[in-house]
């Protein structure tokens, strides 16, 4: 399974923010933060706003702030945001096609893989859900040079 990059740059976006009090930044400067391409951003931004993590503020002084805390905001909450929240496996049961299907009676349960697999995105799902950013932040200050390196980027 592999994650887009913009779940890893959505996840540092709201981090960052949160180390410089909270925004308003604007998007350019959030991209230049990092080296990253502004066009890209700037869509996890929208994405981040539609899922109410960030707000965004008109004006020559405008940008992007923290719509919440950092300790109400889930690693779920970012990845469905900037993924969504379709399925990681889609069962096409197959084990109904071909010449299998044709020599099988037509199942009565569920198929045992699409459970399995169900199984393990739950799992997934949980372990993301009982993450907040605010945990990654703690972890993050226990090097204080991080957070310099942070706030000088922005100023």
């Amino acid at each position: 399974m592999r994650m887009a990059k913009g779940v890893e740059w959505a996840l540092h976006t709201l981090l960052n923010l949160d180390m410089i009090g909270g925004g308003p930044v604007g998007s350019g400067q959030l991209a230049e933060a990092h080296g990253l391409p502004a066009p890209y951003l700037i869509k996890q931004l929208q994405q981040l706003s539609r899922a109410g993590l960030l707000t965004s503020v008109p004006g020559p002084r405008g940008g992007f702030r923290l719509a919440r805390p950092l300790g109400e905001i889930t690693l779920l909450d970012v990845v469905e945001a900037i993924e969504g929240d379709t399925r990681l496996f889609h069962c096409e049961e197959i084990r109904c096609c071909g010449k299998i299907g044709e020599l099988s009676p037509p199942p009565e349960d569920p198929c045992p893989v699409k459970m399995a697999m169900r199984r393990a995105e739950q799992a997934l799902h949980q372990a993301l859900a009982a993450q907040t950013l605010a945990d990654i932040r703690a972890e993050l200050d226990q090097t204080p040079a991080i957070g310099r390196v942070i706030r000088s980027a922005f100023n």
